[in-house]
């Protein structure tokens, strides 16, 4: 699953591909916001941790991860 974070005052997004369902990180997104640590914290698939400060989450973007096309013959 792609995950897709933006940060306040950052020009980049955060992306990372996680083996975690939808729910699974809307529920820690909605706890983040709503706990008093206020601090998001998912894994990806390789085992790292992303830390993120909830005050500054501008958005989550949850989807499904796409298949890499690679060469000429995948137009």
């Amino acid at each position: 699953m792609e995950i897709k974070i933006g940060v306040q005052h950052t020009p980049r997004e955060i992306v990372l591909e996680s083996g975690q369902s939808a729910e699974e990180v809307e529920r820690a997104v909605a706890e983040a916001l709503a706990a008093e640590n206020k601090l998001l914290s998912l894994v990806d698939e390789r085992g790292r941790k992303v830390l993120v400060p909830a005050s500054r989450i501008a958005y989550v973007e949850i989807g499904e991860s796409a298949a890499r096309r690679v060469g000429f013959g995948t137009l």
